[in-house]
């Protein structure tokens, strides 16, 4: 486990030369070297799938953010849209409440004038 991809090779390498001598060495050997291409193919097949991986997740990420930036900027737009009609809706509300002081207060003067009304007639 402790051993490098290169001391690997070192280590094929020296059987390679022993086992040059022995035909049945040289056909393990080549089994070995086999093995070796097909974990090479595969590692660096997940490397490439890794590397997509990784491409796709930044491009994620980018449109994410370009999302973030828009919808902060929408936030900032409609926080100043309140803020510039907050006074107006201050004074749209103390219209209203003058509005209903001035009703009530002819409410009031209608009643004392059915009430004189009354009074007259009896």
């Amino acid at each position: 486990m402790s051993e490098t991809f290169w001391e690997s090779d070192t280590a094929v390498e020296t059987a390679g030369e022993t086992a040059s001598m022995d035909p049945q060495h040289s056909s393990a050997e080549a089994a070995a070297l086999a093995v070796s291409a097909d974990d090479f193919a595969a590692l660096e097949e997940r490397i490439r799938r890794t590397v997509e991986l990784v491409k796709r997740e930044r491009q994620a990420r980018a449109g994410a953010e370009a999302r973030s930036a828009e919808l902060e900027a929408r936030v900032t737009h409609a926080e100043a849209q309140l803020q510039a009609q907050s006074p107006m809706m201050e004074q749209l509300q103390n219209e209203l409440n003058a509005l209903r002081a001035e009703r009530e207060q002819v409410r009031q003067r209608v009643e004392r004038l059915l009430k004189q009304l009354d009074t007259l007639e009896l």
